[in-house]
């Protein structure tokens, strides 16, 4: 068997880095895609490697011979690889598909070794490696038969989004028997150049193979083996994240990314927080089936989207503010109120993070569970020096709740004060030990007026896509400061219609926490019953855990996203903790038994 690498093209969309270089030789964690694979084909004792240049073609060739491959390299030349596509390359390389088996490979795709032991493996001699279609994936797909066979070949004119389910995508790694190549593959890439020129693209003679009766070739399906194609800077900023050699370097990748996780199908986000039963289906069904005009048309500005939220949470429009999520609201008010703030520690660091080091004040539970009262802050907070208090209830990450009627005695102490006293209660409504907890009620507003109530709309209602909160206050300077310091259109069409639709499914929204807090209960003794995990009870929906030595926080979350592909949030770098804790997020049954399973296997 031999190998047959097309690696002709200019790669313009990787700007600079193509500049004076071929694709191929555009580096992944330091090592060059070409050497990569040469690497790897060399593992598999293949009589040659042909590989078909064009663009910076000596170069490429001098950076090759520098090389330790032992498997002989043969080249062949594409003049004119300026003005045609990889038809044209595999074309000048006819003559090797005839003499011998065949693996066909592009040169700008990185995968794991056990791609290609996947194809090679198999006796079947034909075979096109896919992947099951996902978002992030853009060319050529195919759809399968029960059996594998491949039924069509699509490109991106033929392609229908309603139809994904079924579609898989084409790796651009394949297997060709010597007798395909004669009788079938050649035989039809030489007509096809002959009949429609050379600026098309080699799987077009693939298509026209499965037209026949007996087509010969079939898929071979990835069964979550890594590869990626890197086509730009964005292709290549993913790839370095997912086949980089250190867990520690993965994870730090994959951390500062802050989110977008579609673009790593396989990994499971425990880390970032959202409901996991809502929206409903039908909820969601009413936003698709609207998609095209909301995307095509303005938003409203913010009075009329002040008056969808108030009219769901029960207030006045003048007593509300809705935000490009909270984070937008909290940046505002932050740099509005002046003075020195209190602050529970360990929290939600988005406010303290808005003010200098110097003027915040903190109160450290002083307990391994971090639990803490309104009695504990009220007594604390009595002779301190600050013009501001901020209580996350429930806290992020401890989980910790304080009651509704509590949490109004602070607010009484804090108006006594003369303190602003704002309470995020973005995750509420996943309390379980009272039935309401909720502050926005414009009776609470106006009988505390230094009260301002943030909610995030992201966590509950499991819509962080939308990015949605609201910031309320019987206080209508601070209000309309907000609202004018924020833009005009600070949410998008799709963000406005779910203000103005969700309201009618709010009994979907009670059954789903329903299923929710059952969900919880279970997930809590799960991990309970885990050696060396210490679980804190919690109100929200994620749990603290306290990893018990030998290990620690950051090596336990590294694991699990080298091994298990399951992201955690390690909080090493929290402040105000003593000892090693992880917050993982409550998921759906199936997904928390996978995080329950891992941890069994490693903490022992």
């Amino acid at each position: 068997m031999q190998a047959i690498i097309l690696a002709a093209g200019m790669g313009k969309r990787l700007k600079d880095l193509t500049e004076d270089n071929t694709k191929c030789m555009v580096r992944v964690n330091g090592v060059t895609m070409i050497e990569r694979m040469l690497s790897q084909l060399d593992e598999l004792d293949l009589s040659r490697i042909v590989i078909v240049i064009g663009y910076r073609g000596e170069k490429l060739v001098d950076f090759i011979s520098t090389l330790k491959i032992n498997t002989p390299i043969e080249y062949v030349n594409n003049d004119i690889y300026y003005k045609t596509n990889n038809i044209y390359s595999l074309y000048l390389a006819r003559e090797y598909l005839l003499r011998e088996d065949t693996l066909l490979l592009e040169s700008d795709l990185i995968f794991e070794d056990a791609v290609l032991r996947k194809i090679v493996d198999d006796p079947y001699p034909n075979l096109a490696l896919v992947a099951k279609y996902e978002s992030w994936m853009d060319g050529t797909v195919v759809t399968l038969d029960d059996e594998c066979n491949i039924k069509d070949f699509l490109d991106k004119s033929h392609f229908r989004f309603e139809d994904i389910k079924n579609y898989y995508k084409t790796v651009n790694i394949y297997k060709f028997s010597k007798e395909f190549s004669n009788t079938h593959y050649v035989p039809f890439l030489e007509a096809y150049c002959k009949a429609l020129g050379h600026n098309e693209y080699y799987e077009q003679v693939l298509k026209v193979i499965t037209l026949l009766d007996k087509p010969g070739i079939k898929a071979k399906v990835l069964d979550g083996e890594s590869w990626y194609e890197i086509d730009d800077k964005q292709d290549l900023d993913i790839a370095e994240s997912i086949f980089t050699t250190s867990a520690e370097d993965k994870l730090r990748k994959i951390q500062k990314r802050y989110g977008g996780y579609w673009r790593y199908p396989s990994l499971i986000d425990f880390c970032y927080l959202v409901n996991p039963f809502y929206p409903n289906q039908r909820l969601l069904d009413e936003i698709k089936s609207n998609f095209e005009r909301l995307i095509r048309e303005y938003p409203s500005g913010m009075d009329v989207n002040c008056l969808l939220a108030a009219k769901y949470f029960g207030i006045y429009e003048d007593q509300v503010v809705v935000g490009n999520g909270a984070a937008e609201l909290i940046k505002s008010l932050m740099e509005k109120l002046p003075g020195k703030i209190g602050i529970v520690r360990p929290t939600f660091d988005e406010y303290p993070n808005r003010k200098n080091p110097e003027d915040i004040v903190v109160y450290n539970p002083g307990n391994d569970d971090y639990s803490y009262t309104a009695t504990d802050l009220i007594d604390f907070y009595e002779n301190q020096d600050i013009s501001i208090l901020v209580l996350i209830n429930p806290d992020n990450p401890s989980g910790n709740y304080i009651k509704k009627s509590d949490v109004l005695k602070i607010a009484k102490w804090a108006q006594r004060k003369g303190i602003y006293f704002i309470v995020d209660e973005s995750f509420v409504d996943f309390v379980d030990i009272e039935e309401s907890g909720t502050l926005l009620e414009e009776s609470i507003l106006q009988s505390y007026p230094n009260l301002i109530v943030v909610k995030s709309i992201s966590k509950s209602f499991g819509v962080p896509g939308l990015r949605l909160g609201v910031l309320a206050s019987d206080d209508k300077n601070l209000i309309n400061f907000i609202k004018k310091d924020v833009a005009i259109w600070n949410i998008n069409s799709f963000a406005e219609f779910y203000l103005q639709i969700f309201e009618k499914y709010k009994n979907d929204y009670i059954n789903a926490m329903d299923k929710f807090k059952e969900v919880r209960r279970d997930y809590f003794d799960s991990l309970s019953s885990i050696k060396k995990l210490r679980v804190i009870p919690s109100q929200a929906n994620y749990i603290m855990c306290e990893v018990l030595s030998p290990y620690s926080a950051k090596d336990l979350t590294k694991v699990l996203l080298d091994k298990y592909n399951i992201l955690i949030k390690d909080l090493s770098s929290k402040k105000g903790f003593n000892g090693e804790y992880i917050r993982v997020a409550v998921k759906r049954p199936e997904e928390n038994q996978k995080l329950v399973n891992a941890l069994k296997e490693i903490l022992v």
